[in-house]
């Protein structure tokens, strides 16, 4: 864990604590239904954290998930988040997908345009 702040024009960061992947037993994201950026992390103790947003949230379960397929394959839960949004096969995952999801937005809305604008008999 690191502390931010900033001193005028320079940022300063200092660690606070460090904890091992091989420790972590369990990620849990409180509410997957709402959006907040709220989550625990279960260690020997359960430690409660807020991310910048949910969406750093959920890269933040994203990352670890895949840094603990790469090099522990050990059985690591992560409840309450929505498997939708956490799975990197994902259409709507935002890993370097961010702009495929806005184009299909912008088909689909275009595509209600026309609709809208067409006169039927």
């Amino acid at each position: 864990m690191v502390k931010h702040w900033r001193v005028d024009r320079e940022e300063k960061y200092e660690i606070v604590e460090k904890w091992f992947l091989k420790d972590l037993e369990m990620i849990d994201g409180k509410e997957a239904d709402t959006d907040n950026p709220y989550f625990d992390m279960h260690f020997h103790k359960v430690y409660s954290m807020e991310a910048y947003s949910c969406a750093s949230k959920y890269t933040f379960a994203r990352t670890l998930n895949k840094l603990n397929a790469m090099y522990l394959k050990k059985d690591f839960k992560i409840v309450n988040f929505d498997d939708t949004y956490l799975n990197d096969d994902s259409f709507w995952s935002s890993t370097n997908r961010d702009f495929l999801v806005v184009m299909r937005v912008c088909f689909y809305a275009s595509n209600l345009l026309c609709l809208s604008l067409c006169r039927f008999s």
